[in-house]
């Protein structure tokens, strides 16, 4: 674990081959495996970040949060509690398969137990309602909410 200036305010936790920028903060619990996460971000308790994920810089990711091989995350991201990224668009307990790519765009923000399908991008400043099925790619600055997930409205904040 490569980590410095890393603030670990945990006792219990599985960090394993990990790149953990400055001034981050890594809570109780956690499981970090293989994964580059930014500086200054804040990584809540009970999270899981598999291997090859990458995290950019000043990230919140709340408690229970599941982000698996495949995805990445761009600064300035929230991503709300429970929140569950998937990586395999027909999972399968047996046989070959390859994890497909999620892109999350700069000052995104994505609600609590939103569920966010594999194979989209999350536009720049967009903002996921909380439990919402994100099944298509979301433009920058949109709202969206429900299942599957529709465009709502605009976001104030745009990265």
């Amino acid at each position: 674990m490569l980590v410095n200036e890393v603030r670990l305010l945990a006792k219990h936790y599985s960090i394993e081959d990990c790149e953990i920028g400055e001034d981050t903060i890594v809570r109780e619990f956690v499981n970090l495996y293989g994964c580059r996460i930014g500086r200054g971000c804040k990584i809540a308790a009970y999270v899981e970040i598999q291997r090859g994920v990458v995290v950019g810089d000043r990230c919140k990711v709340e408690a229970f949060a599941f982000i698996p091989s495949g995805v990445t995350i761009e600064d300035e991201v929230f991503v709300g509690p429970h929140a569950c990224f998937t990586n395999d668009r027909t999972p399968r307990a047996v046989g070959e398969w390859s994890a497909t790519p999620t892109l999350v765009k700069r000052g995104a923000s994505i609600g609590a137990n939103a569920t966010i399908i594999c194979g989209v991008t999350i536009g720049e400043g967009a903002l996921i309602g909380a439990g919402a099925v994100v099944t298509k790619d979301v433009p920058p600055g949109k709202v969206v909410a429900g299942n599957p997930a529709r465009i709502i409205g605009e976001s104030s904040q745009r990265a």
